[in-house]
């Protein structure tokens, strides 16, 4: 029997990495919609571990194609080398992004990843993220070499420079997500805007939307997106600090993991926290407003660190808050886990 576990949309990303530590995703399956919330994840077992909704049988269920350990297996790779291959990758727009921290022969790994893409016509293999900026650390390995795309998602269009400015593949249900909760002319800041993750989807809704990022780089993409997408005339860019905008809004977006400060990115040394972020969101959110707040946290400090430290600082502020949901986004790194608290402050 061929079962699958139903789980809301939005916490599709996470599930699928509760199931696969839990060692009973099937990814042998493609995942099926089961209505227009949710998805059916496909499992080799019943989770003792991992949420979901229930568990269903499906009929005559869709296998995956032959995938990168197929291609290389024919290519003569052992099991050992196969092992050291990359377990996942990202197509974003034309380029593909992986891990190849212990791969042996990178190269030819590339061209397989481009054999399995026709779509693609790069390969990057991904290092960390450093810097005040936020800026990515990428070197080509296979193909043409072309790091600058237009990425698609939900109908919204991103042009960006991989090698330039940073995009997380895995938010792509966070992404659509803001998109759907945001109201026809509601007024919108969102303070970490990058290339418009968040901003162009809700722009797209028919939000007003000043987006403020301090990268020129990314300010650069932000901008030309605005135009690729058509919502200039409701899309504010603002190039600067965003603790030094002004604009009352009903809805923050804080999507820099550390604008909590204190998180596991400051913890590493690669960021100084977020002194003074939470009182400007603060300062802009309209009474009865609501706040998306991102953060990268401990599995042992969920949901309490995140929690305690908005709450300190609604405080601080003489502001009433209100946690109206919490979501697991992805798996951050070993231990850790990027989510998101909804709040509502009065």
């Amino acid at each position: 029997m061929d079962f699958a576990v139903v789980v809301p949309k939005p916490d599709s990303e996470a599930r699928i990495a509760d199931l696969e530590a839990e060692g009973v995703y099937d990814d042998a399956r493609k995942i099926r919609e089961h209505d227009a919330d949710r998805v059916e994840l496909p499992v080799s077992d019943r989770p003792r571990e991992t949420d979901f909704d229930r568990l269903v049988e499906q009929d005559d269920p869709e296998l995956r194609a032959p995938g990168l350990d197929d291609l290389l297996r024919e290519r003569g790779w052992t099991e050992a080398e196969r092992d050291r291959a990359p377990s996942s990758w990202a197509v974003v727009g034309t380029v593909i992004l992986a891990d190849f921290a212990d791969c042996p022969r990178p190269a030819e790994v590339g061209d397989a990843l481009l054999d399995l893409h026709n779509e693609a016509d790069t390969v990057l293999a991904r290092g960390g993220i450093d810097g005040e900026h936020r800026e990515p650390d990428v070197s080509v390995v296979a193909g043409e070499g072309d790091t600058e795309t237009v990425h698609t998602e939900h109908g919204t269009q991103y042009a960006l420079d991989l090698s330039r400015v940073m995009f997380a593949p895995g938010n792509k249900a966070e992404r659509a997500r803001m998109g759907e909760v945001t109201s026809e002319a509601e007024r919108v800041l969102d303070m970490f805007a990058g290339v418009g993750y968040f901003a162009l989807p809700m722009a797209r809704a028919g939000a007003d939307v000043t987006a403020v990022e301090k990268n020129p780089e990314s300010f650069r993409f932000l901008a030309e997106n605005a135009q690729l997408n058509g919502v200039s005339r409701n899309l504010d860019c603002v190039l600067g600090d965003c603790r030094d905008v002004e604009s009352e809004a009903d809805r923050v977006v804080m999507g820099y993991y550390d604008a909590l400060g204190g998180g596991p990115v400051a913890e590493a040394g690669t960021s100084e926290g977020g002194p003074g972020y939470l009182d400007a969101a603060l300062d802009n959110l309209v009474s009865g407003g609501i706040l998306h707040v991102h953060s990268a946290v401990p599995e042992a400090e969920l949901w309490e660190r995140p929690e305690s430290r908005l709450r300190a600082g609604c405080e601080r502020a003489g502001r009433a808050v209100e946690i109206e949901a919490r979501r697991r986004v992805k798996s951050h790194s070993a231990g850790v886990e990027h989510v998101v608290l909804d709040a509502r402050v009065d």
